[in-house]
């Protein structure tokens, strides 16, 4: 019967989860002594940094330390390998939005003061719409960047990408849709 009254666990049990927390606690201790310099220099290899290629390190065992089951990685360092490159190209994808982004500020008529903070806003912002956009066709891309950030009606998107109006329509609606679906 469930009294409302706080249950304490048998001191079996909990020596138990205390032996599987510090079991876990111990292979990724031993996991990042072992890993983390040879994860860095391959990392500082590929992008040429030596501070990205520390936070792109810690950032994968940040990621290792997430996984709830260690017991099915099998190779720490190749699963170690995959999270850091998935982790690089979002770094490269990003940086490649702000300073679109930027370039696109520069073109502006009146250029535009922007604090790092609101920088820092719109450039995750623009990386969150981006990976919702991932699964979609370039012509649907482009239709929702032509509506939502040029201003075009949906006739002049149909002339630049050779498509109807009601084709603009269907793929701005699939846009936002997976726009939704992140939010």
């Amino acid at each position: 019967m469930n009294d409302g009254s706080l249950t304490v666990q048998s001191p079996t049990k909990q020596l138990i989860n205390d032996g599987l927390a510090l079991s876990r606690s111990t292979w990724l201790s031993n996991e990042f002594r072992h890993s983390y310099t040879w994860l860095k220099s391959r990392l500082q290899r590929r992008v040429g940094s030596h501070a990205d290629a520390e936070d792109l390190a810690s950032s994968s065992f940040v990621e290792l330390a997430g996984v709830e089951d260690l017991g099915s990685v099998r190779e720490p360092r190749a699963f170690l390998t995959v999270i850091a490159q998935r982790l690089t190209f979002e770094l490269w994808r990003r940086r490649d939005l702000e300073r679109a982004y930027l370039d696109s500020l520069a073109l502006q008529d009146e250029p535009l003061a922007l604090s790092a903070e609101n920088l820092a806003e719109i450039t995750q912002a623009l990386f969150l719409i981006d990976q919702a956009l991932s699964g979609l066709s370039s012509k649907a891309k482009s239709a929702f960047i032509y509506s939502q950030v040029d201003g075009l009606t949906y006739a002049e998107i149909g002339e630049r990408l050779g498509v109807s109006s009601s084709m603009v329509r269907k793929y701005i609606t699939q846009a936002l849709e997976k726009c939704y679906q992140v939010g």
